[in-house]
């Protein structure tokens, strides 16, 4: 997404106070890898916890892998007990919004659901 693509670089790490860890398990492009292996490299700050990159999955060279300060996992941050109960309930939610007539809370097109026909499916082949 254009509008978060780098949205962390240089100027908000050097923000950060002296010593402090990025975590991100949002999108791999919110961070400047590049920029983020400048403050790591250099001290400001001393450790970052990664479940995503950019590109996904990182290439095998990617310096980060390497950095005895970086920790990281597969893009499984959101496997836990908890995690996966309240996708489970995000979704009922939005299915019962739709059985309502009701737009889903997390519509992806908005623009199309003023259009939306609900036809009955067929079973004749």
């Amino acid at each position: 997404m254009p509008e978060t693509h780098h949205l962390i670089g240089e100027r908000q790490f050097r923000l950060m106070k002296a010593g402090s860890f990025l975590i991100n398990a949002s999108r791999g492009a919110v961070v400047d890898a590049a920029a983020l292996i400048r403050a790591l490299q250099a001290g400001h700050l001393v450790g970052a916890g990664l479940d995503v990159f950019d590109p996904e999955p990182p290439r095998p060279d990617n310096p980060l892998l390497r950095m005895a300060n970086v920790v990281v996992t597969p893009h499984i941050a959101s496997n836990t007990d908890q995690g996966y109960w309240r996708m489970s309930q995000g979704v009922v939610e939005q299915v019962l919004q739709v059985l309502a007539g009701e737009p889903p809370s997390f519509l992806i097109n908005p623009a199309a659901w003023p259009g939306r026909v609900a036809t009955p499916r067929s079973n004749a082949n």
